[in-house]
């Protein structure tokens, strides 16, 4: 591979420079997103169409000098793949036809089948590893299971996370079982994209930092070392790296850190310095400008990618990255000096 940074990092081994991918890096901020959106039809043609979803992927390495390609697709593709009719209304994000709020509704979900349940993911991913000839890695990703559930109970987004709340303590072992299949089919999902080319996988915790620190590890986290685990036994010979990543899961870095994971990625609101001080050489950290810093001129961009590597420090195990996804009012200008400074500021950090 003719850039192998971003693995070499999540792996802590040496490099010449700190390597940088955004999360939604593909995605609205770009013109030549929304136009090819356009001709999909909608945000769903979009994602099923392993064309379409090979040529936004690549859309944002053409454009700028980032170190790593991530899938596109949508992390709702599992509980729509098990039959709960996901759609997308205007203004609104996700919602399903059929959320699941009954223990019967949970006893009648089936483990996904990749191979099955969502070919076209994996046809994605075979042939953006094909157009990407080798050029940088290849991030393969999911949510998680409590992330998953959220959308599957709430029926959509939400600002109290009353439904899933309610059954995970009223109810707790529905809960559970819920949570349970959902880490083995998040497992099939990410084996599947590992067996199609992935070349690191990324678990997206979006809502484990609403719970607390008991509800965390007995609902998220104890799932996510379970996939962790999973997807490092059936992929031993692969030996794909693994990150997870919860928004606001800065207070549980310990525990996050001894799930066997490879790299905790980190939101804007954890000192990335404070971080590596508290996991010392036990995982690589990814992360953790605040996106809305996008929104600033480029000398501003450019400090504060300067402070947030004077903050981490010499030596490996830095992936640099957003501390969440780029938003669709980024000019992509700003995306290009924010990549370009860590490039530009970081060698000096990896000077024997």
């Amino acid at each position: 591979m003719s850039n192998d940074t971003f693995l070499r990092a999540l792996r802590r081994q040496p490099v010449d420079y700190t390597p940088v991918w955004m999360m939604r890096q593909a995605g609205r901020y770009l013109p030549e997103y929304r136009a090819t959106r356009q001709k999909a039809g909608g945000i769903q043609d979009l994602f099923a169409n392993p064309e379409l979803a090979c040529e936004v992927t690549l859309q944002p390495l053409e454009r700028f000098e980032l170190d790593a390609a991530i899938l596109f697709s949508d992390i709702l593709t599992i509980p729509d793949a098990m039959g709960l009719g996901l759609y997308f209304a205007e203004g609104e994000g996700p919602k399903f036809r059929e959320p699941v709020r009954t223990v019967a509704a949970i006893e009648k979900l089936e483990v996904l089948q990749t191979s099955k349940d969502l070919p076209y993911v994996i046809d994605a991913v075979k042939l953006i590893r094909k157009e990407l000839n080798n050029t940088v890695p290849l991030i393969g990703f999911s949510g998680s299971p409590w992330t998953l559930a959220t959308y599957m109970i709430e029926g959509g987004s939400t600002k109290d996370f009353a439904r899933i709340k309610t059954m995970a303590y009223q109810n707790t072992d529905a809960m559970h079982l819920l949570l349970d299949k959902l880490a083995d089919s998040v497992i099939d999902y990410l084996t599947a994209q590992i067996a199609a080319g992935a070349q690191a996988v990324q678990i997206f915790d979006t809502w484990g930092g609403v719970l607390s620190a008991a509800a965390y590890e007995e609902f998220s986290l104890a799932y996510m070392r379970k996939i962790v685990n999973g997807v490092k036994r059936a992929n031993i010979e692969a030996d794909v790296p693994v990150i997870l990543f919860t928004k606001n899961g800065g207070l549980w870095l310990d525990d996050i850190a001894d799930t066997a994971c490879d790299c905790v990625g980190l939101d804007w609101t954890m000192d990335i310095g404070v971080a590596r001080r508290a996991v010392g050489n036990k995982v690589a950290l990814q992360g953790n400008m605040d996106p809305a810093l996008l929104r600033a001129n480029p000398e501003r961009i450019r400090a504060e990618v300067g402070s947030i590597l004077a903050a981490f420090g010499h030596g490996a195990g830095h992936v640099f990255n957003l501390g969440h996804g780029i938003t669709p009012d980024i000019d992509p200008d700003n995306a290009k000096a924010f990549i370009d400074a860590v490039h530009e500021l970081s060698p000096q950090y990896h000077q024997s």
